[in-house]
């Protein structure tokens, strides 16, 4: 007597929809440039030697990368200061944002993942990777589900075969 075993991949037949945040990441370098630097005695920011440095130095360095800007220092920075280190950073740098690493990933991913073409999950039941390589911020499942909410059927997160449910639309 011979068993036939039929084997159904059921995640394959499922319609399920699998979107990869990590396929999203911004591939750039990502630097903090931090005004504590600039600093006299780690204290106060001197108008005069900070409009030199900015003027004499080579903001190429920053070429294509993804930039940050902080002061780390307890200081009081005046407002300009950081305006005046944008408009030497911008003509360089791939993306440039106020406040730390994690700032610039949420920004990172926002800007990524407004280039979606939302058309294609349109009705369609989808799961959100939750597994990665590296450390996909919050920021970044917090804004594909503002995307997706108008558009799809259903959100999850997690693994196909394996999700934890986010949202079903109510037809």
């Amino acid at each position: 007597m011979e068993i036939q075993e039929n084997f159904v991949n059921k995640v394959a037949s499922s319609g399920l929809i699998t979107l990869n945040l990590e396929d999203y990441y911004d591939k750039n370098e990502r630097v903090v440039y931090d005004l504590k630097d600039n600093l006299f005695k780690g204290l106060i920011l001197k108008e005069q030697d900070f409009r030199a440095f900015v003027k004499d130095n080579d903001w190429k360095a920053y070429a294509g990368k993804n930039v940050a800007i902080v002061c780390s220092a307890d200081a009081i920075v005046p407002t300009w200061a950081y305006m005046l280190l944008a408009t030497k950073l911008k003509p360089y740098v791939n993306e440039l944002v106020f406040g730390g690493l994690e700032a610039l990933e949420a920004v990172l991913f926002t800007k990524k993942l407004a280039t979606l073409d939302l058309a294609q999950y349109a009705d369609q039941r989808v799961v959100v990777k939750g597994c990665a390589d590296f450390d996909v911020p919050i920021a970044a499942y917090v804004e594909i589900s503002n995307l997706l909410l108008p558009v799809v059927k259903s959100i999850m997160y997690g693994e196909p075969c394996s999700t934890v449910p986010i949202f079903k639309r109510k037809d």
